[in-house]
């Protein structure tokens, strides 16, 4: 389980091979199955994917379950098998064939470098090698970036291609120690030993039992043995028999996908189908299988806790000259394990203690990474974190102790190792800087150093943007939308009292004809209406505009409520705006010289440049500015704001 952020994802749910019914499932009392916003499958073995129908269809969970393709396709009949050779009660099970069918319908399917993205989680994948479909994931959440591995292989094998090394360095890597500190042996050795095993046993006379998943290393298997009966022609009268249900199924899922394999198989389909064996025939149960002689079975499932190859085993166990190969990891708790460890007698599923006399070898063709794998694939990455799960508490902490010896005395590379129990918890704090970017209009223009950018933050999961606010519909599901405000006012004054009160707010009061009334527009902003013994003030409402009109506001209401209100009002003389400008540069030439004074004003606008520093005055609106000097801008703005005022006097209108 990993949280972030109030992100929950989980990263598989599997099974324990060794146990059954709700025994087998994993800590799932210690999670809130509605709280996961994402759960996501790294390959379709029975310990990765095997509580997944329940899980999907029997608790609360309502978030979104991702994996590949290829396993979505063999998840469906590996899991069906695992229904039929379950030996339990069927009110014991966690699924049925109904349920696992149902459960399809609510995973949804990802192609390798695929980006998706929910709920703010950003994931893709990577090939994992290991078997057919299999992935690492990578998650980002508010920029922190984490790598599962799941099951993974950095070893080409005859059908799979290695684990790719990601272009991306994570912050965090969760990656496996099935093997620890072990070193696997080379590939050819290990086929070579496989071979010769099965060769002997046979040639002794004995029945060979490789118990197998009925997918994955099976396939590998199948093509090492094919080739070897191809090149001897004294075992072609030995059958081999691949024993599952699901044999030709399989097959069909493993033909469809040959592009996910690698470039040896891809070339090899031009010719002929790999899968398509010469010297192994499908044997779909026991009941079909004539026991008459040396063969080779390769039975599911692998870790022999019942089915086919449970029942052949205990068939075959008590003969010297049969042997069983454990070709592939065991977990603790199943037969397999057991019988590795030699013991004098094996107990039977009905209970009887039967003696062990055949041979029993055990050749890793697990693809798991081993330490040298595992190590280069750390090193590759450098992640500052990484997290050792999936294995044995002894060999994750010598993987652990191992890690940490590799780089104690690299300067250069700081990694932190954490190998936690089941259920145990650990805490990773990051500090992440937030950037938004500039989207739209706003970023029609390069930016400029001391530029004031002005625009609306969106907040969108992990990502913020600045936009304008005309932008939003465009890049946003918002909407703008304009408020518009109406406030009536009980006023019984005289409205050119009114007048001359809102103009001393303001020298850009308009007066105009609002639907057959008197009207006034202040500020640009405020209309306000004329009506017998009321006033209405109409606005957009902003912070700014609601300033203004509670400014207007107060000037109303003080108007009514004057005790002996003027019987005439100051009216504002008509402005000659040529005469203004000429009195306007004379009085700038008196006060800072002739040679100071641009005499022709350009646009309604004069200028003044005293000792370099340059102020213009606008006519229009009487607004003086000077970035260089601002003594000089007031000084200036003093002039002009007098000038003004004393070519306009006021004149008086008596009150009617």
């Amino acid at each position: 389980m990993l949280e972030f952020k109030g992100k929950k994802i989980m990263l598989d749910i599997g099974i324990h091979p060794g146990h059954s019914g709700m025994d087998a499932l994993p800590y799932v009392d210690w999670i809130e199955a509605d709280e996961i916003d994402l759960l996501l499958v790294s390959h379709f073995h029975l310990d990765h994917s095997g509580a997944l129908p329940w899980f999907l269809l029997k608790t609360t969970f309502k978030g979104r379950c991702f994996m590949t393709h290829a396993t979505k396709a063999i998840y469906r009949w590996l899991l069906s098998d695992y229904i039929k050779v379950s030996n339990i009660a069927t009110e014991q099970m966690l699924y049925t064939e109904t349920d696992l069918e149902a459960s399809m319908d609510k995973i949804e399917t990802i192609n390798f470098h695929e980006e998706k993205e929910v709920n703010g989680i950003k994931f893709w994948c990577y090939n994992a090698g290991h078997v057919l479909g299999a992935a690492m994931f990578m998650l980002e959440i508010a920029g922190v970036k984490v790598l599962y591995t799941g099951d993974f292989s950095r070893q080409e094998d005859r059908h799979l291609m290695a684990a790719e090394i990601p272009n991306v360095r994570p912050d965090v890597l969760i990656t496996e120690s099935t093997y620890g500190t072990n070193i696997h042996e080379r590939r050819e050795e290990r086929e070579a030993r496989f071979t010769g095993l099965v060769h002997d046993i046979v040639n002794r006379g004995g029945r060979c039992l490789i118990p197998v998943f009925a997918l994955g290393r099976a396939q590998e298997l199948l093509l090492i043995l094919d080739e070897y009966w191809s090149n001897h022609p004294e075992l072609h009268d030995i059958p081999i028999y691949y024993a599952s249900s699901l044999a030709k199924k399989c097959m069909a899922v493993y033909q469809t996908y040959i592009n996910a394999m690698n470039d040896r198989i891809r070339r090899q389909i031009a010719i002929n189908n790999p899968f398509v064996f010469k010297h192994i025939s499908n044997l779909k149960g026991i009941d079909q299988f004539e026991d008459v002689g040396p063969c080779v079975i390769m039975a599911s499932p692998g870790m022999m806790q019942s089915g086919l190859s449970r029942e052949l085993f205990e068939s075959w166990c008590t003969d010297s000259k049969n042997g069983v190969i454990i070709a592939g990891y065991c977990v603790e708790g199943t037969l397999a394990k057991h019988i590795l460890s030699e013991p004098e007698e094996i107990t039977t599923m009905s209970g009887q203690k039967l003696p062990l006399k055949l041979s029993v070898d055990y050749i890793s063709f697990s693809a798991h990474t081993d330490y040298q794998q595992t190590s280069e694939f750390i090193r590759a990455l450098k992640p500052p974190h990484v997290v050792l799960v999936h294995g044995e508490q002894n060999e994750m902490g010598r993987l652990k102790a191992a890690i940490i010896r590799e780089y104690e005395d690299d300067p250069d590379v700081q990694i932190e190792v954490h190998n936690p129990r089941n259920t145990q918890a650990i805490e990773l704090y990051f500090r992440g800087e937030k950037m938004a970017k500039v989207m739209g209009s706003l970023a029609m223009h390069p930016p400029k150093e001391g530029l004031q950018l002005s625009g609306i933050l969106v907040k969108r999961n992990f990502n913020y943007h600045i936009l304008a606010s005309s932008d939003l519909p465009k890049y946003t599901d918002m909407l703008m939308s304009t408020v518009t405000q109406r406030q009536s006012v009980y006023y019984s004054g005289a409205h050119g009292t009114l007048h001359y009160y809102l103009s001393q707010l303001s020298d850009d009061l308009e007066l105009f004809e609002y639907q057959e009334k008197n009207a006034m527009r202040i500020f640009k902003a405020v209309t306000i209406i004329e009506e017998p013994n009321m006033v209405t003030l109409e606005w957009n409402a902003s912070p700014i505009n609601d300033m203004y009109a509670d400014t207007i506001l107060n000037v109303i209401l003080q108007a009514e409520n004057m005790d002996n209100p003027p019987k005439s009002v100051p009216v504002a003389m008509k402005l000659d705006r040529t005469h203004f400008k000429e009195c306007l540069v004379e009085m700038l030439i008196d006060m800072f010289g002739d040679e100071a004074v641009n005499k022709v004003v350009k646009g309604e606008r004069a200028t003044v440049i005293v000792d370099g520093k340059k102020a213009t005055i606008n006519v229009l609106n009487l607004e003086v500015t000077c970035e260089d000097d601002e003594q000089l801008q007031q000084m200036v703005q003093t002039a002009v704001t007098k000038l003004h005022q004393s070519l306009y006097p006021v004149s008086l209108k008596t009150k009617t």
